[in-house]
């Protein structure tokens, strides 16, 4: 507080900005954003093609593990190209929660 009873300039500022500081380790809150979670927010904007995608690539989808990844190519060698998203259901490890969950993300 100043004599006039006032907040000086800069004063709601000044917390935030300190609180960023100690938070992200010097890095501005924008920065620190982008910074370390950059890399996983590109992984997830980016689409998964069912008919070429190998296991590690289809692991990068929310709830897809090594095994279900797996279960996706061995279904897609022995029953040929995806023709429709919708077939996923047809392989182990897939239900509607899942596919619900990742279906933006896949393209054939």
């Amino acid at each position: 507080m100043t004599l006039y009873g006032k907040k000086p300039y800069g004063s709601k500022l000044y917390p935030a900005l300190l609180l960023s500081l100690m938070l992200f380790g010097g890095m501005p809150a924008a920065q620190a954003a982008t910074g370390a979670e950059g890399a996983s927010a590109a992984a997830v904007d980016t689409t998964v093609s069912l008919n070429s995608a190998g296991v590690e690539e289809l692991q990068t989808l929310k709830g897809i593990g090594p095994k279900t990844a797996a279960s996706i190519v061995a279904w897609r060698d022995r029953e040929g190209p995806f023709e429709s998203v919708d077939q996923l259901l047809a392989v182990k490890g897939i239900g509607e929660m899942t596919l619900s969950r990742i279906r933006d993300r896949l393209s054939l």
